[in-house]
Protein backbone atom coordinates (compact mmCIF):
# COMPACT_ATOMS: atom_id res chain seq x y z
CA UNK A 1 0.00 0.00 0.00
CA UNK A 2 1.40 3.38 -0.94
CA UNK A 3 2.10 5.73 1.93
CA UNK A 4 0.01 8.89 1.71
CA UNK A 5 -1.56 11.37 4.06
CA UNK A 6 -5.02 10.12 3.11
CA UNK A 7 -4.17 6.67 4.52
CA UNK A 8 -2.58 7.77 7.78
CA UNK A 9 -4.32 7.23 11.11
CA UNK A 10 -3.10 9.50 13.88
CA UNK A 11 -3.65 9.54 17.64
CA UNK A 12 -2.75 12.43 19.95
CA UNK A 13 -2.47 12.08 23.72
CA UNK A 14 -2.09 15.49 25.40
CA UNK A 15 -0.76 14.93 28.90
CA UNK A 16 0.42 17.18 31.70
CA UNK A 17 4.10 16.46 31.04
CA UNK A 18 4.21 15.48 27.35
CA UNK A 19 2.27 15.45 24.12
CA UNK A 20 2.56 12.04 22.48
CA UNK A 21 1.56 11.35 18.91
CA UNK A 22 1.43 8.03 17.08
CA UNK A 23 0.83 7.47 13.37
CA UNK A 24 -0.34 4.22 11.84
CA UNK A 25 -1.33 2.78 8.49
CA UNK A 26 -2.81 -0.41 7.13
CA UNK A 27 -0.23 -2.49 5.26
CA UNK A 28 -0.38 -5.81 3.43
CA UNK A 29 0.39 -8.77 5.64
CA UNK A 30 3.49 -10.66 4.52
CA UNK A 31 2.59 -13.21 1.88
CA UNK A 32 -0.98 -11.98 1.53
CA UNK A 33 -2.60 -10.00 -1.26
CA UNK A 34 -5.73 -9.27 0.75
CA UNK A 35 -5.04 -9.37 4.50
CA UNK A 36 -4.18 -6.04 6.10
CA UNK A 37 -2.56 -5.33 9.42
CA UNK A 38 -2.03 -2.12 11.33
CA UNK A 39 1.52 -0.82 11.39
CA UNK A 40 2.74 2.01 13.61
CA UNK A 41 4.89 4.17 11.35
CA UNK A 42 6.09 6.56 13.99
CA UNK A 43 5.63 7.66 17.58
CA UNK A 44 6.99 10.97 18.83
CA UNK A 45 6.66 13.17 21.89
CA UNK A 46 7.24 16.79 22.86
CA UNK A 47 7.22 18.54 26.24
CA UNK A 48 3.73 19.64 27.22
CA UNK A 49 2.73 23.00 28.63
CA UNK A 50 -0.63 24.58 29.29
CA UNK A 51 -2.12 21.40 30.81
CA UNK A 52 -2.61 20.57 34.48
CA UNK A 53 -4.44 17.53 35.86
CA UNK A 54 -5.54 16.73 32.31
CA UNK A 55 -7.23 20.14 31.95
CA UNK A 56 -6.11 22.91 29.61
CA UNK A 57 -5.22 26.18 31.30
CA UNK A 58 -3.49 27.86 28.34
CA UNK A 59 -4.67 27.21 24.78
CA UNK A 60 -1.66 29.02 23.28
CA UNK A 61 0.78 26.78 25.15
CA UNK A 62 -1.09 23.64 24.11
CA UNK A 63 -1.10 24.76 20.48
CA UNK A 64 2.68 25.25 20.63
CA UNK A 65 3.24 21.84 22.23
CA UNK A 66 1.00 19.97 19.79
CA UNK A 67 2.47 21.84 16.79
CA UNK A 68 6.02 20.88 17.83
CA UNK A 69 4.97 17.24 18.18
CA UNK A 70 3.10 17.32 14.86
CA UNK A 71 6.08 18.79 13.03
CA UNK A 72 8.35 16.03 14.33
CA UNK A 73 5.81 13.34 13.42
CA UNK A 74 5.50 14.61 9.84
CA UNK A 75 9.28 14.53 9.53
CA UNK A 76 9.39 10.94 10.79
CA UNK A 77 6.62 9.57 8.53
CA UNK A 78 7.56 11.75 5.56
CA UNK A 79 4.01 12.87 4.86
CA UNK A 80 1.67 15.64 6.04
CA UNK A 81 -0.80 14.80 8.79
CA UNK A 82 -4.20 16.37 8.26
CA UNK A 83 -6.42 14.86 10.96
CA UNK A 84 -6.20 12.93 14.22
CA UNK A 85 -8.09 11.05 16.89
CA UNK A 86 -7.70 13.03 20.10
CA UNK A 87 -7.66 11.64 23.62
CA UNK A 88 -9.69 13.21 26.42
CA UNK A 89 -8.55 13.04 30.03
CA UNK A 90 -9.04 14.88 33.31
CA UNK A 91 -10.26 14.17 36.82
CA UNK A 92 -13.79 15.43 36.16
CA UNK A 93 -15.04 12.72 33.79
CA UNK A 94 -18.43 11.29 34.82
CA UNK A 95 -19.85 7.84 34.12
CA UNK A 96 -23.53 7.03 34.63
CA UNK A 97 -26.10 4.44 33.48
CA UNK A 98 -28.82 5.11 30.92
CA UNK A 99 -31.83 3.21 29.55
CA UNK A 100 -33.76 4.04 26.36
CA UNK A 101 -36.22 2.43 23.94
CA UNK A 102 -37.60 2.89 20.42
CA UNK A 103 -40.32 1.27 18.33
CA UNK A 104 -39.01 -1.05 15.63
CA UNK A 105 -39.43 0.72 12.29
CA UNK A 106 -39.94 -2.05 9.72
CA UNK A 107 -43.43 -3.34 9.00
CA UNK A 108 -42.38 -6.96 9.49
CA UNK A 109 -40.80 -5.99 12.88
CA UNK A 110 -37.30 -7.12 11.88
CA UNK A 111 -34.71 -5.14 13.81
CA UNK A 112 -32.18 -3.39 11.60
CA UNK A 113 -28.89 -1.61 12.16
CA UNK A 114 -30.77 1.68 11.89
CA UNK A 115 -33.02 0.67 14.80
CA UNK A 116 -29.94 -0.08 16.89
CA UNK A 117 -28.42 3.31 16.02
CA UNK A 118 -31.69 5.07 16.90
CA UNK A 119 -32.02 3.47 20.31
CA UNK A 120 -28.37 4.20 21.12
CA UNK A 121 -28.90 7.81 20.01
CA UNK A 122 -31.88 7.95 22.38
CA UNK A 123 -29.57 6.93 25.22
CA UNK A 124 -27.85 10.29 24.90
CA UNK A 125 -31.01 12.01 26.13
CA UNK A 126 -30.05 11.19 29.71
CA UNK A 127 -30.16 14.16 32.11
CA UNK A 128 -26.62 15.55 32.27
CA UNK A 129 -25.08 17.87 34.86
CA UNK A 130 -24.75 21.51 33.89
CA UNK A 131 -21.87 22.17 31.47
CA UNK A 132 -21.30 18.47 30.72
CA UNK A 133 -21.79 16.67 27.41
CA UNK A 134 -21.82 13.10 26.17
CA UNK A 135 -18.48 11.68 25.05
CA UNK A 136 -19.42 8.02 24.69
CA UNK A 137 -22.47 5.83 24.78
CA UNK A 138 -21.40 2.29 25.69
CA UNK A 139 -24.30 -0.16 25.25
CA UNK A 140 -24.22 -3.10 27.65
CA UNK A 141 -27.19 -5.14 26.48
CA UNK A 142 -30.47 -4.92 24.58
CA UNK A 143 -34.01 -6.06 25.29
CA UNK A 144 -36.72 -6.94 22.78
CA UNK A 145 -40.32 -6.91 23.98
CA UNK A 146 -39.18 -7.74 27.52
CA UNK A 147 -36.62 -10.39 26.54
CA UNK A 148 -33.42 -9.11 28.16
CA UNK A 149 -29.65 -9.67 27.95
CA UNK A 150 -29.51 -9.66 24.15
CA UNK A 151 -26.10 -8.75 22.80
CA UNK A 152 -26.86 -8.51 19.07
CA UNK A 153 -30.48 -7.64 18.23
CA UNK A 154 -29.93 -7.13 14.48
CA UNK A 155 -32.07 -9.55 12.46
CA UNK A 156 -34.27 -10.48 15.40
CA UNK A 157 -37.99 -9.69 15.51
CA UNK A 158 -39.91 -7.50 17.93
CA UNK A 159 -41.90 -4.32 18.36
CA UNK A 160 -39.95 -2.54 21.12
CA UNK A 161 -36.15 -2.33 21.29
CA UNK A 162 -34.49 -1.22 24.53
CA UNK A 163 -30.86 -0.67 25.46
CA UNK A 164 -28.99 -0.41 28.76
CA UNK A 165 -25.94 1.79 28.36
CA UNK A 166 -23.11 3.40 30.23
CA UNK A 167 -22.78 7.10 29.42
CA UNK A 168 -19.40 8.84 29.65
CA UNK A 169 -19.68 12.61 30.17
CA UNK A 170 -16.99 15.26 29.86
CA UNK A 171 -17.01 18.94 30.89
CA UNK A 172 -18.14 21.09 27.96
CA UNK A 173 -15.59 23.90 28.58
CA UNK A 174 -12.75 21.38 28.72
CA UNK A 175 -13.86 19.71 25.49
CA UNK A 176 -14.28 23.04 23.70
CA UNK A 177 -10.83 24.21 24.80
CA UNK A 178 -9.31 20.95 23.61
CA UNK A 179 -10.99 21.06 20.20
CA UNK A 180 -10.13 24.75 19.78
CA UNK A 181 -6.46 24.05 20.51
CA UNK A 182 -6.34 21.17 18.01
CA UNK A 183 -8.07 23.17 15.26
CA UNK A 184 -5.56 26.00 15.72
CA UNK A 185 -2.74 23.61 14.82
CA UNK A 186 -4.39 23.08 11.42
CA UNK A 187 -5.58 19.55 12.19
CA UNK A 188 -9.08 18.23 11.71
CA UNK A 189 -10.50 16.06 14.50
CA UNK A 190 -11.61 12.57 13.50
CA UNK A 191 -13.12 12.00 16.93
CA UNK A 192 -12.67 12.39 20.67
CA UNK A 193 -12.06 9.29 22.77
CA UNK A 194 -11.59 8.93 26.51
CA UNK A 195 -7.92 8.06 26.94
CA UNK A 196 -8.37 5.04 29.18
CA UNK A 197 -10.93 3.50 26.79
CA UNK A 198 -8.63 3.91 23.78
CA UNK A 199 -5.70 2.43 25.68
CA UNK A 200 -7.78 -0.53 26.87
CA UNK A 201 -8.64 -1.44 23.29
CA UNK A 202 -4.92 -1.65 22.56
CA UNK A 203 -3.81 -3.83 25.48
CA UNK A 204 -6.69 -6.16 26.40
CA UNK A 205 -7.86 -9.42 24.91
CA UNK A 206 -11.54 -10.31 24.59
CA UNK A 207 -11.02 -13.02 27.22
CA UNK A 208 -9.70 -10.53 29.76
CA UNK A 209 -12.69 -8.25 29.16
CA UNK A 210 -15.00 -11.21 29.53
CA UNK A 211 -13.81 -12.62 32.85
CA UNK A 212 -13.10 -9.29 34.57
CA UNK A 213 -10.15 -6.91 34.43
CA UNK A 214 -9.14 -3.40 35.42
CA UNK A 215 -6.83 -1.24 33.30
CA UNK A 216 -4.92 1.40 35.26
CA UNK A 217 -3.22 4.33 33.54
CA UNK A 218 -0.76 6.05 35.89
CA UNK A 219 -0.08 9.48 34.46
CA UNK A 220 1.84 12.41 35.90
CA UNK A 221 -1.01 14.14 37.73
CA UNK A 222 -3.90 11.65 37.55
CA UNK A 223 -4.50 7.91 37.58
CA UNK A 224 -7.43 6.69 35.49
CA UNK A 225 -8.97 3.25 35.48
CA UNK A 226 -11.63 1.27 33.66
CA UNK A 227 -13.20 -2.03 34.71
CA UNK A 228 -14.50 -4.61 32.23
CA UNK A 229 -16.70 -7.61 32.98
CA UNK A 230 -18.62 -9.88 30.62
CA UNK A 231 -17.07 -7.92 27.78
CA UNK A 232 -18.55 -4.60 28.92
CA UNK A 233 -17.30 -1.50 30.70
CA UNK A 234 -18.91 -1.49 34.12
CA UNK A 235 -16.94 1.32 35.78
CA UNK A 236 -14.56 4.21 35.06
CA UNK A 237 -12.81 6.58 37.45
CA UNK A 238 -10.09 9.22 37.55
CA UNK A 239 -8.03 9.66 40.73
CA UNK A 240 -6.27 12.94 41.50
CA UNK A 241 -2.87 11.39 42.07
CA UNK A 242 -0.10 10.25 39.74
CA UNK A 243 3.60 9.66 39.31
CA UNK A 244 4.27 13.39 39.60
CA UNK A 245 3.39 13.06 43.28
CA UNK A 246 6.23 10.55 43.61
CA UNK A 247 8.58 13.18 42.18
CA UNK A 248 7.29 15.80 44.62
CA UNK A 249 7.73 13.41 47.55
CA UNK A 250 11.33 12.78 46.52
CA UNK A 251 12.02 16.50 46.20
CA UNK A 252 10.68 17.10 49.72
CA UNK A 253 12.17 14.00 51.31
CA UNK A 254 15.64 14.51 49.83
CA UNK A 255 15.50 18.33 49.97
CA UNK A 256 16.38 18.71 46.34
CA UNK A 257 14.81 20.39 43.32
CA UNK A 258 12.07 18.79 41.23
CA UNK A 259 14.26 18.17 38.17
CA UNK A 260 16.78 16.21 40.23
CA UNK A 261 13.95 14.36 41.95
CA UNK A 262 12.48 13.35 38.58
CA UNK A 263 15.89 12.07 37.45
CA UNK A 264 16.20 10.09 40.69
CA UNK A 265 12.77 8.53 40.18
CA UNK A 266 13.55 7.51 36.60
CA UNK A 267 17.03 6.19 37.35
CA UNK A 268 16.69 4.69 40.82
CA UNK A 269 12.98 4.49 41.71
CA UNK A 270 11.71 1.15 42.97
CA UNK A 271 8.29 0.13 44.30
CA UNK A 272 9.77 -2.51 46.62
CA UNK A 273 12.43 -0.95 48.84
CA UNK A 274 13.38 -4.27 50.44
CA UNK A 275 15.01 -5.24 47.13
CA UNK A 276 17.61 -2.50 47.56
CA UNK A 277 21.00 -2.97 49.24
CA UNK A 278 21.12 -0.79 52.35
CA UNK A 279 24.69 0.24 51.64
CA UNK A 280 24.07 1.61 48.14
CA UNK A 281 24.21 5.38 47.78
CA UNK A 282 23.44 7.93 45.08
CA UNK A 283 25.45 11.07 44.38
CA UNK A 284 22.85 13.71 43.54
CA UNK A 285 25.44 15.81 41.72
CA UNK A 286 25.55 13.19 38.95
CA UNK A 287 21.83 13.80 38.45
CA UNK A 288 22.00 17.59 38.25
CA UNK A 289 22.34 18.76 41.85
CA UNK A 290 24.63 21.81 42.23
CA UNK A 291 27.05 20.07 44.57
CA UNK A 292 28.04 16.61 45.71
CA UNK A 293 25.51 15.03 48.06
CA UNK A 294 24.99 11.37 48.87
CA UNK A 295 21.66 9.80 49.80
CA UNK A 296 20.84 6.20 50.58
CA UNK A 297 19.30 4.39 47.62
CA UNK A 298 17.02 2.50 49.99
CA UNK A 299 15.64 5.80 51.30
CA UNK A 300 14.68 6.66 47.73
CA UNK A 301 12.94 3.31 47.41
CA UNK A 302 11.04 3.82 50.66
CA UNK A 303 9.70 7.21 49.50
CA UNK A 304 8.65 5.79 46.14
CA UNK A 305 7.09 2.71 47.71
CA UNK A 306 5.00 4.74 50.17
CA UNK A 307 3.44 6.89 47.45
CA UNK A 308 2.85 3.98 45.07
CA UNK A 309 1.22 2.06 47.93
CA UNK A 310 -1.11 5.01 48.44
CA UNK A 311 -2.06 5.04 44.75
CA UNK A 312 -2.77 1.31 44.85
CA UNK A 313 -4.83 1.71 48.03
CA UNK A 314 -6.91 4.38 46.29
CA UNK A 315 -7.46 2.02 43.35
CA UNK A 316 -8.48 -0.75 45.75
CA UNK A 317 -10.92 1.60 47.51
CA UNK A 318 -12.46 2.57 44.18
CA UNK A 319 -12.88 -1.08 43.22
CA UNK A 320 -14.51 -1.69 46.60
CA UNK A 321 -17.28 0.75 45.63
CA UNK A 322 -18.37 -1.70 42.91
CA UNK A 323 -17.56 -4.85 44.91
CA UNK A 324 -14.67 -5.84 42.65
CA UNK A 325 -11.72 -5.35 45.01
CA UNK A 326 -9.72 -8.56 44.98
CA UNK A 327 -12.35 -10.03 42.65
CA UNK A 328 -11.26 -9.59 39.04
CA UNK A 329 -9.92 -12.90 37.65
CA UNK A 330 -7.89 -11.25 34.86
CA UNK A 331 -6.42 -8.88 37.41
CA UNK A 332 -4.95 -5.42 36.86
CA UNK A 333 -3.17 -4.23 33.72
CA UNK A 334 -0.94 -1.18 34.20
CA UNK A 335 -0.05 1.37 31.54
CA UNK A 336 1.28 4.93 31.45
CA UNK A 337 4.61 6.46 32.36
CA UNK A 338 4.09 5.81 36.07
CA UNK A 339 3.88 2.08 35.38
CA UNK A 340 7.55 2.09 34.37
CA UNK A 341 8.72 2.27 37.98
CA UNK A 342 10.37 -1.12 38.67
CA UNK A 343 8.48 -3.79 40.63
CA UNK A 344 5.10 -2.05 40.39
CA UNK A 345 3.56 -5.38 39.40
CA UNK A 346 4.95 -7.07 42.53
CA UNK A 347 3.58 -4.35 44.78
CA UNK A 348 0.22 -4.36 43.00
CA UNK A 349 -0.24 -8.10 43.45
CA UNK A 350 0.26 -7.64 47.16
CA UNK A 351 -1.86 -4.53 47.70
CA UNK A 352 -4.69 -5.23 45.26
CA UNK A 353 -4.78 -9.00 45.88
CA UNK A 354 -5.11 -9.48 42.13
CA UNK A 355 -3.00 -10.83 39.29
CA UNK A 356 -1.06 -7.92 37.78
CA UNK A 357 0.86 -7.22 34.60
CA UNK A 358 2.09 -4.39 32.41
CA UNK A 359 -0.01 -3.63 29.34
CA UNK A 360 1.59 -3.53 25.90
CA UNK A 361 -0.24 -3.07 22.56
CA UNK A 362 -1.46 -6.35 21.05
CA UNK A 363 -1.69 -7.46 17.42
CA UNK A 364 0.28 -4.54 16.04
CA UNK A 365 3.56 -4.14 14.25
CA UNK A 366 5.75 -1.07 14.29
CA UNK A 367 8.92 0.41 12.89
CA UNK A 368 9.45 2.29 16.16
CA UNK A 369 10.50 0.66 19.42
CA UNK A 370 8.13 3.08 21.17
CA UNK A 371 5.33 0.66 20.39
CA UNK A 372 6.52 -1.11 23.56
CA UNK A 373 6.82 2.11 25.59
CA UNK A 374 4.13 2.22 28.29
CA UNK A 375 3.97 6.01 27.93
CA UNK A 376 2.72 5.65 24.34
CA UNK A 377 -0.02 3.12 25.03
CA UNK A 378 -2.80 5.73 24.85
CA UNK A 379 -1.58 7.34 21.62
CA UNK A 380 -1.25 3.90 20.00
CA UNK A 381 -4.67 2.94 21.35
CA UNK A 382 -6.13 6.02 19.66
CA UNK A 383 -4.58 4.88 16.37
CA UNK A 384 -6.11 1.42 16.79
CA UNK A 385 -9.45 3.02 17.62
CA UNK A 386 -9.27 5.05 14.41
CA UNK A 387 -8.24 2.01 12.40
CA UNK A 388 -11.29 0.09 13.61
CA UNK A 389 -13.47 3.08 12.80
CA UNK A 390 -12.13 3.28 9.25
CA UNK A 391 -13.26 -0.32 8.69
CA UNK A 392 -16.56 -0.31 10.56
CA UNK A 393 -18.05 3.01 9.56
CA UNK A 394 -18.17 6.76 10.07
CA UNK A 395 -17.67 8.54 13.37
CA UNK A 396 -21.18 8.28 14.75
CA UNK A 397 -21.65 4.63 13.93
CA UNK A 398 -21.52 1.53 16.05
CA UNK A 399 -17.87 0.42 16.22
CA UNK A 400 -18.09 -3.08 17.52
CA UNK A 401 -19.79 -5.66 19.63
CA UNK A 402 -18.76 -7.33 22.84
CA UNK A 403 -19.08 -11.06 23.18
CA UNK A 404 -19.98 -11.23 19.50
CA UNK A 405 -20.15 -14.75 18.12
CA UNK A 406 -19.46 -15.83 14.55
CA UNK A 407 -21.39 -13.88 11.95
CA UNK A 408 -22.72 -10.35 12.09
CA UNK A 409 -21.72 -7.16 10.43
CA UNK A 410 -18.75 -6.52 12.75
CA UNK A 411 -17.46 -10.05 13.15
CA UNK A 412 -13.94 -9.18 12.07
CA UNK A 413 -13.10 -6.97 15.03
CA UNK A 414 -15.16 -8.53 17.84
CA UNK A 415 -15.39 -5.28 19.82
CA UNK A 416 -18.04 -3.77 22.07
CA UNK A 417 -20.73 -1.35 20.82
CA UNK A 418 -19.56 2.23 21.06
CA UNK A 419 -20.74 5.60 19.86
CA UNK A 420 -18.17 8.38 19.40
CA UNK A 421 -19.50 11.90 19.65
CA UNK A 422 -17.05 14.40 18.12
Amino acid sequence: MRKGSQNLITGIDIGSSAVRLAVGQFVRRDGSDEELELQILGAVEAPSSGVKNGTINSIDDVVSSVSACLEEAERVVGSPIKSAWVGVSGHNIISQPSRAYVAVSKGDNEITREDVLRVIESSKSVATPLNFEVLHVLPKSFSIDGQSNIKDPIGMTGMRLEVDSQIILGPTPQIKNLTRAIFRTGLEIDGLVLNIIAASDAVLTDQQKEIGVVVVNIGVSTTSLVVFEEGEIIHTAVLKVGSGHVTNDLALGLRTNVDVAEAIKIEFGDCVSSNINRRDEIDLQTLGAPEQEFVRKQMVGEIVEMRMEEILQMIDADLRKINRNGNLPAGAVFIGGGAKIPHLVDLARKKLRLPAMLGYPLDMIGVSDRISDLSFTTAIGLVKNGAMESVTGPANSVMGASRRKAGGWLKKFGQWFKILIP
